[in-house]
């Protein structure tokens, strides 16, 4: 729930963070009276609310923050500097009980005394009896003292929010005898208070679960080849943990000694565990299923996969999405144009038509409570953030609200193919010695090059090398370059060699015929074919296959079921990339894509279906990422880049996470109108009784504080399982 007055992708990063911890910061009420007082403050250039942390930041350039600090002591905020409030690694930030025993007695008291009231004002038929008085009175004051307090600095910073409209309509409600009626009034709102903070702090627990997945300390090995348990914020980088069956993993790393399944759902979302051994990586969060293991830590706490994954969803929070905005929008309106009908039928029949003061001042009270837009406003964040930490949960790191909501209008999606429909190991499947020349031979010169490359076949021809027991060292490799698209060029023995695929030859002029019918038959094959060349001479041919994802022709189905088009850009050859088109069913293939065609073809399916998505690796696909609606990463988990750069990163390689994040969007959208026309609803049913005259003071409370209720219980159904909303 982050509502921002900047938005940080456009406004560039000056001034100075004050970072706050507010625990009586929980609503868009605190908000706006928070923005309202400091953004008057000179120096202060502008502030980023997380309601669901209670964090305000704020970017100044104050030459110190005690202005801000008095500010917002003046409206009531108590706010400590977050270095002071946090503990360990300042991840985990302990939250005080959403209500607390003095509130709950207090509480008690107040519904007894307002009940007692009520019964005796029946009884006698006195509401403004001494008895009556002193009972409302009691409930009044052990009730709504924070109401009043709020209310009255609210007024002082000409803030009409809930608590000054409650304090003006009970005061009101006392001012013309209605006392029983003021007091059951005033602990209604109150206990509609209670009930929200405990309902909020279900939402918020969703976010706070992701931090609470890896444990504070680590049992790290230490000089002298002992084990200590130390926390987790003092381990560093290249140290030793050991892991036993049933611990969750405190820090990322790489398995040194030991076998395991590890359940990596809390970080991937993957149903199943994984199987890791010497080599693989493991993600802080996860869950040791069996065997014992020792890892190598690769990223510190404040690094880890994990720790990632929570900032980038606090900070989704922060970007608001469309229909968020229309209603901030919609609620500066609403409210005043509400109270400007409640002064005038206060004052209108009494003064024109000679009506009774006092019930057309009954009225305007009335709509005085129902004037607050709370429902409204707070519709919105509670749905979007229970969709962000229910994404989280399933693997899918969403960087903002407005990515969330654009994600239901997806018509076209494309596709790189290496890694992302196929699983990105390749395998040389042919290796063939050209003009005379021996295979081993090619092998060697194409393994020397593709030594220097990162490429998915360069590191198959590699592997290729290393596996083939070929008793020849490899060659050491000169001014060596890459070639965007078609290969690489290195000297070996003074003399260039190229490796690259077939339009990498034919620019060289050396594809012949016999070449050309070869490369052909491979391709046609599925195959990617490659060529090692030294000076005008082709050495060899190298034919790599990549196999099908097993999860990429049920993503693929779905995604046409979902209606969405797809589109697969491959830099491999056309050959190849209509092969693997035709095994998975995607509607276009289209090979031998440098990145700018890549890019021009996005910006076709932009012009021709509107919102399209661009599914890559996050650094090759880089502009076709760019310049799509939504860049979706593939195996973010671990990768630094993928989960700064994508609008949406898919924390394993499985494609279905696509088609979920689309119907995860149009659920979510369909709860966000469902929400509106909740709010908007019931607000508009009883501002018609309250003119009728057929609404009281109780059920006004109950259609403001029962309408923020209903959304909020209603976003949080995003939190459940998949499949039960």
């Amino acid at each position: 729930m982050n509502q921002r007055i900047e938005d940080p992708k456009q406004a560039p990063s000056i001034g100075r963070p004050a970072e706050y911890r507010i625990e009586n910061m929980d609503c868009p009420t605190e908000e706006t009276l928070i923005r309202d007082r400091l953004g008057k403050l000179e120096g202060v250039l502008g502030l980023e609310f997380n309601l669901m942390q209670r964090r305000l930041s704020v970017r100044h350039t104050l030459a110190g923050t005690a202005t801000i600090e008095l500010a917002l002591a003046e409206i009531g905020m108590r706010a400590e500097p977050l270095a002071e409030a946090a503990t360990g690694s300042g991840t985990r930030i302990p939250d005080a009980p959403a209500i607390s025993r003095r509130q709950r007695i207090l509480m008690g008291a107040a519904g007894l005394a307002a009940i007692a009231a009520e019964i005796l004002a029946w009884s006698t038929g006195q509401d403004a009896s001494w008895p009556v008085i002193l009972l409302a009175l009691v409930a009044i004051a052990a009730s709504g003292f924070e109401t009043y307090r709020k209310g009255l600095i609210a007024l002082r910073n000409f803030n009409l929010n809930i608590n000054a409209l409650m304090a003006i309509a009970v005061t009101g409600a006392v001012v013309i005898g209605q006392w029983p009626e003021a007091a059951m009034v005033m602990v209604l709102f109150s206990i509609a208070e209670m009930i929200e903070a405990l309902s909020l702090d279900r939402a918020r627990n969703a976010i706070r679960k992701l931090m609470e997945a890896a444990p504070e300390t680590a049992t790290v090995r230490q000089a002298d080849d002992t084990w200590k348990e130390m926390a987790v914020a003092a381990v560093a980088a290249g140290m030793l943990v050991q892991v036993k069956p049933g611990q969750r993993l405190p820090l990322d790393g790489e398995v040194v000694l030991g076998q395991s399944a590890v359940n990596q759902a809390p970080i991937t979302g993957e149903s199943m565990p994984v199987d890791k051994g010497p080599g693989d990586s493991v993600f802080a969060g996860s869950i040791n299923e069996t065997g014992s293991f020792e890892f190598r830590v690769t990223s510190a706490a404040g690094q880890s996969t994990l720790a990632r994954i929570i900032k980038a969803v606090e900070e989704a929070q922060g970007s608001r999405a469309p229909t968020q905005r229309f209603v901030d929008q919609f609620a500066r309106i609403y409210t005043p144009a509400v109270l400007a009908i409640a002064v005038l039928v206060a004052l209108l029949p009494p003064l024109a038509f000679g009506e009774p003061w006092i019930d057309w001042i009954y009225k305007a009270l009335v709509l005085l409570v129902i004037a607050c837009p709370c429902a409204l406003v707070i519709s919105t964040p509670v749905t979007i953030v229970s969709a962000l930490a229910a994404a989280a949960r399933r693997g899918m790191l969403i960087k903002g609200g407005a990515y969330l909501e654009l994600g239901r209008d997806i018509k076209s999606l494309a596709l790189d193919k290496t890694g992302t429909i196929t699983e990105g190991k390749p395998a040389v499947t042919d290796l063939i010695g050209w003009d005379g020349s021996a295979a081993d031979v090619a092998l060697v010169a194409a393994a020397a090059l593709a030594a220097r490359s990162d490429h998915p076949v360069s590191r198959a021809i590699a592997r290729r090398f290393t596996e083939s027991g070929v008793n020849l060292a490899t060659a050491e490799v000169g001014e060596f370059a890459a070639l965007t698209g078609r290969g690489v060029r290195g000297d070996i023995a003074g003399v260039v060699h190229h490796l690259g695929n077939h339009r990498l030859i034919e620019e060289l002029g050396l594809c012949s015929p016999s070449l050309e019918a070869s490369l052909e038959t491979l391709e046609k094959q599925g195959k990617t074919a490659v060529v090692v060349t030294r000076g005008a001479s082709v050495l060899g041919i190298l034919a790599v296959a990549d196999r099908v994802r097993e999860t990429s022709r049920a993503a693929l189905a779905d995604l046409h079921a979902l209606g969405v088009r797809t589109l697969m850009l491959s830099g491999d050859n056309s050959h190849t990339a209509t092969a693997i088109a035709r095994e998975v069913g995607i509607d276009d293939a289209r090979g031998d894509q440098m990145p700018e065609d890549k890019l021009a073809a996005i910006e076709a399916e932009l012009r021709t279906h509107g919102t399209v998505g661009m599914v890559g690796d996050g650094i090759n696909d880089a502009p076709a990422l760019a310049k799509s609606s939504i860049g979706f990463a593939m195996g973010a988990a671990g990768t630094d880049t993928a989960i700064e750069t994508a609008d949406v990163a898919l924390m394993d390689d499985d494609l279905r996470k696509i088609p979920e994040f689309i119907r995860l969007s149009r659920a979510t959208a369909a709860v966000l109108k469902q929400n509106i026309a909740l709010a908007l609803g019931i607000k508009a049913v009883f501002l018609v009784l309250a003119i009728a005259g057929q609404a009281t003071l109780w059920m006004a409370v109950f259609a403001d504080m029962g309408a923020s209720l209903l959304v909020v219980f209603n976003g949080m159904r995003l939190l459940r399982p998949r499949g039960s909303n």
